[in-house]
């Protein structure tokens, strides 16, 4: 009867142990989240590039008197699939100098747009959404696009300037070359970075972290898009939001 009770005693134990080694070993929903937050991210340059197509670009740091703005662009022309994609830039600090976003055809010598920002309350990432604008890209065309600081209302030659170029891809060509993702997720960011459409894996993290900006994950997924193409004074401001928040 002892030895029956050992041997049920030393059974009960083994199958505890293993019970507590699966449980470790199983990935919880945290572990997982974090796990495919690790995934490496790749941007893969679009066949078409045109050198120096970033104005501005580089982030000095902020102890500055003056404000400091970033189009967050590749230094080439960007492409997207979208009609009236979403433009993002970012503003080092608060400013009360007059913004203004100004949109040309490089084909062109007057501008296709030029017209006032809202006054930026908060320093961090902006957006301009063409569509609000009612602006819509023609298919292959290159786009040169500008948001201005104005310091001094006399003369534009102390304006704070930065900017990028865009080229829109005819939706049933981009078809026929690969799989644009258009839904806006995580997944979707990845994909048309690997694919080439900086615009819309951009514009889709961006408008991701607006709804959920204390989210470290997004916040790491953009700050890993934004390394890609050598953004790495924004990319280190997202990493220390996510500290901020302390997440």
């Amino acid at each position: 009867m002892r030895r029956v009770l050992i041997i049920g005693l030393s059974l009960s134990l083994t199958i505890a142990e293993v019970s507590l080694l699966d449980a470790a070993d199983a990935p919880t929903a945290a572990t997982a989240g974090q796990q495919d937050d690790q995934l490496p991210l790749i941007y893969t340059l679009p066949k078409k590039l045109t050198p120096r197509a970033r104005v501005g670009g580089t982030l000095r740091g902020t102890e500055g008197h003056e404000p400091e703005l970033v189009a967050l662009v590749p230094d080439h022309v960007g492409l997207t699939v979208r009609q009236t994609p979403t433009l993002n830039w970012y503003l080092s600090k608060p400013t009360a100098y007059p913004l203004r976003f100004t949109l040309n055809d490089t084909q062109k010598i007057a501008p296709l747009y030029e017209g006032p920002l809202p006054t930026a309350m908060k320093a961090g990432v902006q957006s301009i959404d063409l569509k609000t604008l009612g602006l819509t890209l023609e298919p292959n065309v290159q786009y040169r696009w500008f948001v201005s600081a104005r310091r001094n209302t006399a003369s534009h030659s102390e304006d704070i300037v930065a900017g990028g170029m865009i080229e829109r891809c005819e939706f049933s060509e981009c078809l026929t070359i690969t799989s644009v993702n258009l839904t806006c997720d995580r997944e979707s960011v990845r994909t048309n970075a690997l694919i080439g459409f900086w615009y819309d894996a951009m514009g889709c993290v961006c408008s991701l972290i607006e709804k959920e900006p204390t989210d470290p994950s997004l916040r790491r997924l953009r700050a890993a898009l934004l390394r890609q193409v050598g953004l790495n004074g924004v990319a280190d401001w997202d990493l220390r939001s996510i500290q901020a928040t302390g997440k």
